[in-house]
């Protein structure tokens, strides 16, 4: 990509000088005095001048002369050819004749005939070789031209490469060979911000900076990033002017794609929890308790977390906890409904949660979408099998990778269904979601699936990034079942 300045406009200049015929002069005398002659009539023209690497030349005829002047210089030749037509006759003239003589009048004889107004010669200038228009590939003949881009050019075939239409302007983008309006340019390559719809402005070193979503492709302005943007809890994606994001209520907001997804009460997450306990059952993984599962806000979720004595709490959002002990939770009992650009009539109800075995509950936030709160529950239920089955005191990178490993496995299950992967071939039959069976997903839906797996896989913190890409590893190599036992064994993967 580069771009391309007009240094100079370069025009050839026109030159004459007439000097009166004289009788009596010298034969050298006359003889340079036709030579200036021929020199003053002439129109030459000049090669523009390149400067730098992209020149655009124009050439452009000599300015007419007008009537007035047309008729002296007519009469000035006219005069000049008698009197030397009249020296060639008489034998004792002014002068002898010489053998240049008669090529001298032949010539002057010529130059009579010739048009007032000279045009452009190619050959004149690059003598013995005629140039080739850059654009239609056709001699460029007589009149205007450019030089640009190492080539020559008929006005209009020099075009912009994008909208098709003549460049006339003295500055013009180049990309590869392809010449383009600057605004054309501007608008194909100069990079957009997705959330205030404007060029991203250059920094203070002149450079064009931006920040990508790694997943998404979102570009945005810097200044996003800190000017209070809403940003989706679920697909981290901002909020762009052309697409509100609904407030959940608790400083989390959501985007309406997630939003067309997103369970909002404990009632509606009832089926998927059922189907994922399920999907454990088909892996030879059963619970043998029932634990309850409630959906909480943001605000009771951390009060919960507070209490929580045995929870790793690496994450920088929390969105599910596995409860050990008696506590008092808040859980939505109806889900909200969409006023406007909010939620209105949610309803919760207060319920104690008492401790009949090591797993009190199983709490996540309320709001996400279905397969962000599926990967949550299969998470946590992990933590509950753990626990019901005497795995103790584990490290939080052995627990939490292992928890992550299930997570993945199902969303595994929900997005790539024919395609279970390395790490589920150690079970005959693993279940799908009822809601899969009963017609499948948008396309939408499945690329938040895909940007869930992409986060368990990306994750940089030691416990659930790194945790997970050993237990992962470890499934891969050994099976599930073997990697777990070896885990009560020893308190590790195998290696």
């Amino acid at each position: 990509m580069a771009s391309s300045r007009i240094d100079s406009l370069s025009e050839p200049a026109s030159h004459g000088n007439l000097a009166a015929p004289s009788c009596g002069r010298k034969p050298g005398s006359f003889l340079r005095w036709l030579r200036k002659l021929f020199k003053g009539c002439s129109n030459r023209q000049k090669l523009p001048q390149l400067h730098g690497e992209e020149t655009i030349a124009r050439h452009v005829p000599g300015e007419p002369m007008d009537d007035q002047s047309r008729a002296k210089n007519g009469e000035s030749d006219h005069s000049v050819a008698l009197s030397l037509a009249e020296d060639l006759k008489e034998p004792h003239g002014c002068r002898r004749r010489t053998e240049h003589d008669e090529d001298l009048a032949r010539a002057l004889q010529e130059k009579l005939n010739e048009p007032s107004y000279p045009s452009y010669d190619p050959t004149s200038l690059f003598p013995g070789e005629y140039r080739l228009c850059g654009g239609c590939n056709s001699d460029l003949g007589y009149g205007d031209y450019l030089l640009c881009m190492g080539a020559f050019w008929h006005p209009s075939c020099f075009r912009c490469y994008a909208c098709g239409c003549q460049i006339v302007e003295h500055e013009f983008s180049l990309s590869g060979r392809n010449p383009y309006h600057m605004s054309c340019f501007r608008e194909l390559h100069h990079p957009s911000c997705e959330v205030c719809h404007q060029f991203i402005p250059p920094n203070d070193a002149g450079l064009i900076e931006f920040r990508s979503h790694p997943f998404w492709g979102q570009k945005y302005c810097p200044i996003h990033e800190h000017d209070n943007t809403a940003r989706c809890c679920s697909c981290e994606r901002l909020e762009s002017l052309s697409a509100r994001y609904i407030p959940l209520g608790d400083g989390r907001n959501l985007c309406l794609e997630c939003m067309e997804s997103a369970v909002m009460d404990t009632g509606d997450c009832q089926p998927l929890y059922h189907s994922i306990r399920d999907f454990y059952e088909g892996m030879n993984m059963k619970l043998d308790q029932q634990i309850p599962m409630l959906l909480v806000e943001r605000q009771a979720l951390n009060e919960a977390i507070e209490w929580e004595k045995n929870g790793h709490r690496q994450m920088p959002e929390t969105r599910g906890l596995c409860l050990s002990e008696e506590q008092t939770v808040a859980s939505i009992h109806r889900r909200p409904r969409l006023g406007g650009s909010r939620l209105i009539r949610m309803k919760t109800l207060v319920k104690k949660l008492s401790r009949k075995c090591e797993v009190t509950a199983i709490l996540v936030l309320y709001g996400l979408p279905r397969l962000l709160t599926g990967s949550i529950l299969a998470h946590e239920l992990m933590h509950g099998w753990l626990r019901l089955k005497g795995y103790r005191n584990l490290s939080p990178e052995v627990e939490e990778g292992i928890c992550q490993a299930l997570s993945y496995m199902w969303l595994e299950t929900e997005v790539l269904p024919c395609s279970m992967g390395s790490s589920a071939a150690t079970t005959s039959s693993v279940p799908t979601s009822s809601s899969f069976k009963k017609g499948g997903k948008s396309d939408s839906e499945k690329k938040l699936g895909r940007f869930f797996i992409y986060q368990i896989c990306n994750d940089t913190s030691t416990a659930y990034g790194k945790g997970f890409r050993d237990a992962n590893a470890s499934i891969s190599k050994y099976g599930l079942r073997r990697t777990i036992n070896h885990i009560q064994l020893t308190g590790n993967f195998p290696s």
